[in-house]
Parts: structure tokens; sequence; C-alpha cells
């Protein structure tokens, strides 16, 4: 009932029934004491008075029940909300209706929205520990290999030239992880802050994959990693793309699966496969390591979800690698999926679509920004 509704009804009561009710008073008292102006007069004030003493209590009583206790058991509930407890939750039916009832669900909403908040600062705040112990962990290990390769040239150690030139390839080679996880990094920081910018422009997907298949299969040598490549689509066929974002994508899905590949003896191997599919393309990325358990698979694209914590420990690994792998072929229009059994290896599959001559042609190197975890 609303408050409005509220004060009428009582300013209504306070002036009419004590009225009725004496004036009912009056006639029953007249036909009980007869003539007598002295006794009719003494019984009338007697009742006047017990008929304002009654409607006040029933006021009082109801006005009391209907606001003042709902106010109170607000006033505590927001002193619990001053203190940091979001558990609390007012004892009063919400579904009552009117101010009260409106009051109790946007103070029920507010502090649902607030524990959400808080959740969220919690988890987040236990990520980003978790992320700066990963990124210590892979920044202190390459750059502990850059310091004793390079004091091995340093003294001499490496007295032959393929011997030297192992060490500055592996110098390299580290270098070349510390910026990959440093640009990992920015981009974090990029979607973090809800925001990544876009350079799209038509590419040949031939001859663009050709190229990353070239620089990837030159750090898997080095590796001990065999490379197959297998483009299935026609010469034309091109796509509209971010060409380093996409680059990424690539990278990234690679150096995960070198690092869990799993094996020193020479068998490693890595398939890329571009498949055609009428309206897009088909990117497949399989290897040949442990695989992912079935139970895990719909995680791996989350944030800072890394199967098997143990060994990934000792792997290092900021666990964000993939969650931006998919943002980015989801910001492409795309989507991305995984397939995996255990002890055979994984494959990773994104779809791409093609550009096709009848549509409007794009702005091309136009920057873009995108908006990103809009739902968060």
């Amino acid at each position: 009932m609303r408050f409005r509704t509220r004060l009428m009804i009582a300013s209504t009561t306070i002036v009419i029934l004590p009225l009725v009710l004496v004036i009912a008073a009056f006639f029953m008292i007249q036909r009980s004491v007869g003539d007598s102006p002295s006794r009719l007069i003494s019984y009338t004030v007697l009742a006047f008075g017990l008929i304002l003493v009654s409607t006040s209590l029933v006021l009082t009583t109801w006005l009391r029940k209907s606001f003042f206790e709902p106010v109170y058991e607000l006033n505590i509930a927001m002193k619990h909300i001053k203190d940091g407890n979001f558990e609390y939750m007012l004892p009063t039916d919400i579904n009552e209706k009117g101010e009260i009832g409106e009051l109790f669900r946007n103070y029920e909403d507010m502090r649902l929205r607030l524990k959400e908040s808080a959740d969220e600062k919690v988890i987040r705040e236990g990520q980003n520990k978790e992320l700066i112990s990963n990124i210590s962990h892979d920044l202190k290990t390459p750059i502990t290999a850059i310091k004793g390769y390079s004091q091995g040239l340093l003294e001499g150690v490496a007295d032959t030239p393929e011997r030297q030139m192992k060490y500055i390839r592996t110098i390299y080679n580290k270098a070349n992880d510390m910026n990959n996880l440093i640009n990992e990094l920015t981009l974090y920081s990029s979607i973090d802050n809800n925001r990544i910018p876009y350079n799209f422009t038509k590419i040949n997907v031939g001859d663009y994959f050709g190229d990353c298949i070239e620089e990837i299969g030159m750090e898997l040598d080095s590796k001990d990693i065999k490379l197959n490549y297998a483009n299935l689509t026609t010469p034309d066929t091109q796509i509209v793309a971010d060409p380093e974002q996409l680059k990424r994508v690539v990278n990234n899905i690679v150096s995960n699966s070198v690092k869990y590949l799993g094996r020193d003896d020479g068998t490693g191997c890595i398939d890329i496969r571009i498949l055609d599919e009428v309206d897009s393309v088909r990117v497949e990325i399989e290897d040949n390591g442990k695989g992912i358990g079935a139970q895990e698979i719909p995680n791996i694209f989350d944030r800072f979800y890394r199967t098997d914590a143990s060994r990934n420990s000792k792997q290092g690994g900021s666990g964000i690698g993939l969650s931006i792998v998919k943002k980015i072929i989801e910001d492409h229009g795309g989507y991305i999926w995984a397939t995996s059994h255990e002890g055979e290896g994984t494959c990773m599959h994104f779809v791409l679509r093609k550009f096709q001559d009848h549509h409007e042609k794009p702005e091309t190197d136009a920057v873009v920004e995108h908006d990103v975890f809009e739902d968060i």
C-alpha cells in the first residue's frame, strides 16, 4: 500500500471514526441513563475518551507495523552494507506492494550487485596475483638462459662456430619468448580495459599463411619439432582480418602446443591445415602431444585457466593465451573450438568468413576499436 493511501486512511480514521463512535455511544448512553443530563454528559465524555485512546492505539500500531518497522529493518541492512557485509538479507517480505516494497526490492538488487562486484574483485585480485607469479616464472626462465649462454660466449666455452651458432640461436629464441610474453601482456591490458585496436585489411589466405608457416617452421626446426602444412583453398581465396592479430592467434596456439607437446625424442609434430568451407575458411592446428581431458576442454579458453596445474607450474604460462585467441577470433566474426584425445594430441579449429567480391568493399587499413567483455 502506498504512503498517500495510508495517510488518507489515517486522516479519515482520525476524523470520522471517533465522531461516528461518539455519536453511536451518545445515543446508547441516552437510552441507558434516561433523562439525567449529568450522567449523560459524564458517560459521553468517558466514552469519547476511551474511543480516542483506542483509535490512537490502533493507528499507532498500524503505522509502526507498516512504516517504522520496515524503515528500522532497512536501516540495519544499510549498516551491514556500510560494513561490507553483502550477505545480510532483509527479513521482511519484499513482495509487499507500494513504496516500502519497491524500497526493499531496490535494496536487494543493490545488495546483489554489490556482492557480485565484491566477488569479482576478489577473483580478479587472485587472478592478478597468479598472473604476476606466472610472469615472474616465465621471465626468469629465458633471462637465466640468456645470461648463461651469453656468459658461455664471453668466456669462450663455445669454442667452435657450430657451438657458437647454437648458443646464439638459443639466446635469440629465449629473447623471442620474452618478446611474445610482453606482447601478450600488452594485449591483455587492452582486453582488461575493454578495448582492442584492430587494423582490418583484405589479405590473401595462401600468401599470408605461407609466410606465417615459414616463420613458425624456423622456430620449430630449432626445437626439433616437425611441421606439416597443407593449404586446400584456391589461390584467390581472401579474408578480411588484422594481419598482426591473426598472426598472434596462430603463434599463441602453436606456442601452446609446443609447450605441452611432452616429447623429447624428436617425434614431436604439428600439422597446420587450411580448409575451404564454401563461404568460410577453417584453420586446423593439430599436435601429437599429451592431449586434454574431455572435462577440461570447455574451460581452456577461460582466462587464467590451465590444465594440469602441477605440470603447468613447471612449464610456466600466464594462462591468458587461449582467452586472447578466442577474443581475437570472435572480434573477427569467427569462432573457435578444440578437440582432443588424451595420449594422442589436440586440434584447435577456428573459422573465418571469406571475402566475397559482391559485398561492399571495406575501408582497408582503417583502425577499428572493439569493446570487449561487454557482459562482464
